[in-house]
């Protein structure tokens, strides 16, 4: 089981609206995020991996920062490729990966190419499902479980 780490979250009030960044973020059960625009609808929390950004920003030959992308939660040392009905423990909240995430034309607007960048390999990232109510802080760990896995 790969240990991974929360290092950024971010949130909107509006759709298209600018990333603000948190400490922390208020996770309820089938919602998501209380802090993004996205609570309740089915794309609930949005995640990106560091390692991956930082290749995509590389092939660019780029420096945006991380909220570029408008996920909710940067993490390190956790792959999310091919992580579709996985469960994701980070804090004491779990996460269920519901799908990959598409770039969107938002992402050009920003970089020349970066939406094409972004599109395989899981390059986008991953959105879920919120399972526990509860709050996650940078720095708390991150960790897949295994099926049928107590927290």
């Amino acid at each position: 089981m790969s240990n991974g780490i929360l290092l950024g979250v971010w949130g909107r009030k509006e759709w298209g609206g600018v990333m603000s960044p948190f400490d922390s973020a208020n996770f309820q059960a089938e919602k998501g995020m209380i802090e993004d625009i996205s609570f309740g609808s089915r794309r609930q929390i949005t995640m990106i991996e560091e390692e991956v950004w930082e290749a995509v920003m590389n092939e660019l030959s780029s420096d945006l920062p991380h909220e570029t992308r408008r996920a909710n939660l940067l993490l390190r040392g956790i792959k999310l490729k091919e992580s579709k009905g996985k469960i994701l423990l980070i804090g004491n909240c779990r996460v269920k990966i519901l799908g990959e995430t598409k770039p969107c034309r938002l992402m050009d607007q920003k970089h020349p190419g970066l939406k094409n960048a972004l599109l395989p390999n899981w390059n986008g990232g991953a959105f879920g499902g919120v399972l526990d109510s509860g709050k996650v802080f940078i720095g708390d760990a991150v960790v897949w479980l295994k099926p049928d896995q107590e927290i």
